[in-house]
């Protein structure tokens, strides 16, 4: 919309109203109703050695008992101070020492962990403990118990993703504290993938979660099915290979408010343009490469993190072979009807 004009009348009555907290919609619709995508959020790249660093000297000065969780905060660089990677999103790297423990707590964010670097480190999410290695993608539900642990002699690095600028513009958020660091274990290790992981669900049980029910998708599975659909060799223009991590009993996405996936680049592919309303964020787990994000290209290799803004055309170039694990709320935008992409020239 064009500016309307301003004239002395005009303004006298905009003071006037003012004061019964009033506004004039036409002075603001062209910023309120945009033609497209308009965001702060802008495209950035972590690199993991330098994170790990940091991490690593934080270990030194403070406890993960007394950070409660000892995370650096990925901020995007065009929205410091707010705690977020996008607009909708917040991510972290956490460090995990050899003897840390995480106290329990719960709250009514979802989290996802992915696990960067060391292994054997756990962690327990409603009573089922669950040792992590690299690639694995781990959930913790809404309002679910969880607390983490490393009883392992190196330390632990993960990705956490979650949905805390989605819950705090709903003003949802609950959270709360155990008066125990670590919860009882009430299922043997392996039990929700053991019950949901292999196609079979128990026929009699009921569910109120949206969340799924598997909490540890282990990278080796993850792995093996970006290999057998690369057999196929059905390649997409803007993708490569790209598989959505699933609810076995939905289909859906296996986190309601959070879309999480995994995508195989063979060594020399380069992708067709590609933009979506969902701002990414990507970290890869092998492999090297090269992202365009607009006008910048990123240099990417294993365990580094990078963002792509809402609407930015992106392209992946692989060096070699190249896993991306990524997370965005595509999964809110497509319940809403909000979810628009273009392919380019795909």
């Amino acid at each position: 919309m064009e500016a309307v004009a301003k004239t002395p009348e005009r303004e006298a009555f905009y003071r006037r109203i003012d004061g019964e907290n009033l506004s004039a919609l036409w002075n603001v619709m062209g910023d309120l109703i945009t033609p497209e995508p308009k965001s702060a959020c802008r495209p950035h790249l972590w690199k993991f050695d330098a994170v790990r660093a940091y991490m690593i000297e934080a270990g030194k000065l403070i406890t993960a008992k007394e950070a409660e969780r000892r995370v650096l905060i990925l901020e995007n660089p065009g929205l410091r101070g707010q705690s977020k990677v996008t607009t909708s999103l917040y991510a972290g790297i956490q460090l995990v020492l050899p003897g840390d423990v995480a106290p329990a707590h719960r709250h009514s964010q979802s989290a996802l962990r992915f696990i960067l670097d060391g292994k054997g480190a756990f962690t327990t999410v409603a009573g089922e403990k669950t040792l992590m290695a690299p690639g694995d993608f781990v959930i913790t539900p809404s309002m679910a118990w969880h607390d983490h642990g490393n009883e392992t002699s190196e330390p632990m690095f993960w990705l956490d993703g979650l949905d805390i600028p989605m819950v705090q513009f709903f003003d949802a958020s609950f959270a709360e504290g155990s008066n125990e660091d670590r919860q009882k274990i009430t299922k043997p290790a392996g039990d929700s993938f053991a019950r949901y992981g292999r196609n079979l669900l128990p026929i009699d049980e009921k569910r109120s979660s949206k969340t799924s029910p598997i909490f540890n998708y282990p990278y080796s599975h993850s792995r093996e099915a970006l290999e057998q659909a690369r057999v196929r060799e059905e390649w997409d223009a803007c993708h490569g290979l790209k598989l959505k991590f699933a609810n076995p009993e939905t289909g859906d996405f296996a986190m309601p408010t959070i879309g999480t996936f995994i995508q195989l680049l063979p060594k020399g592919f380069k992708t067709a343009r590609y933009r979506s309303t969902d701002a990414t964020v990507f970290t890869a787990i092998e492999g090297k490469g090269r992202t365009r994000i607009g006008d910048k290209t990123f240099e990417w290799g294993p365990r580094d993190l990078f963002v792509v803004p809402s609407w930015h055309w992106v392209t992946h170039e692989a060096d070699e072979d190249a896993v991306l694990f990524s997370f965005s709320d595509r999964a809110v935008q497509q319940k809403l009807d909000l979810f628009r992409e273009d392919r380019g020239n795909a």
